[in-house]
């Protein structure tokens, strides 16, 4: 069970959620548990950032 709650997060992530919005729903008291545990999912965000400014 602990399994899909991982799958839950990280799909719900990787598909672009909010993580507090995402830290909210796992139940977490504080948004830097869901940081450390999924933090790692935001590695390759950087291209995308460098792409949305370059739209602004």
């Amino acid at each position: 069970m602990h399994d899909l709650r991982h799958s839950h997060a990280s799909l719900l992530i990787n598909n672009g959620a909010n993580i507090k919005a995402v830290s909210e729903r796992l139940g977490h008291d504080d948004i830097k548990t869901t940081l450390n545990t999924y933090g790692h999912l935001y590695k390759n965000q950087d291209n995308a950032l460098a792409a949305m400014l370059d739209k602004l």
